[in-house]
């Protein structure tokens, strides 16, 4: 067996979140779609079209490595939606839906916040300049998403979830 480098986790890992990101792509609209509050509403299709531009990113790093833009299952991401699909299916109509999707999305940022510091830090010990500019891009997107969710959340989506 070959011994398994740096170099081969990072790749691993970049499948993982690319997986990742394309499984958040079909997400998206489903909670948007679930979501009673235009702003949580909003903010969920902003993030589709954020991840969009995530995936060409992901792209762009392959290329630079020299392979084909690969997912590979990721099990964390999978049960992470689940939670989330499940918050969709269990508090539909209640006033605690939107909370719950706020808390679902957070839950995912801060996966895709995990893999692309981790990425980022990675690229740069590895040399690859090029892909670690472009996965620190990524990550700010991600934490300035995860801000925003804490915004909507302490604002108005928790304190709505409080008054039923």
């Amino acid at each position: 067996m070959p011994e398994k480098t740096l170099e081969t986790l990072f790749h691993d890992t970049l499948k993982d979140i690319y997986y990742a990101e394309r499984q958040i792509l079909k997400a998206l609209p489903k909670m948007a779609r679930g979501a009673k509050s235009p702003d949580l509403k909003a903010a969920f299709e902003k993030h589709r079209d954020q991840t969009e531009v995530h995936v060409e990113r992901l792209q762009q790093v392959f290329e630079i490595l020299g392979k084909p833009a690969r997912g590979k299952t990721c099990e964390a991401i999978e049960g992470l939606l689940a939670e989330g699909e499940e918050i969709l299916d269990e508090f539909k109509g209640q006033t605690a839906l939107d909370a719950g999707l706020a808390s679902a999305a957070q839950a995912v940022e801060h996966y895709e916040m995990a893999r692309y510091g981790t990425l980022a830090r990675w690229a740069g010990e590895l040399g690859l300049k090029d892909a670690q500019k472009l996965l620190v891009t990524t990550l700010q997107e991600e934490t300035k998403t995860d801000e925003a969710l804490t915004v909507l959340a302490e604002g108005s989506l928790n304190p709505a979830a409080m008054a039923a």
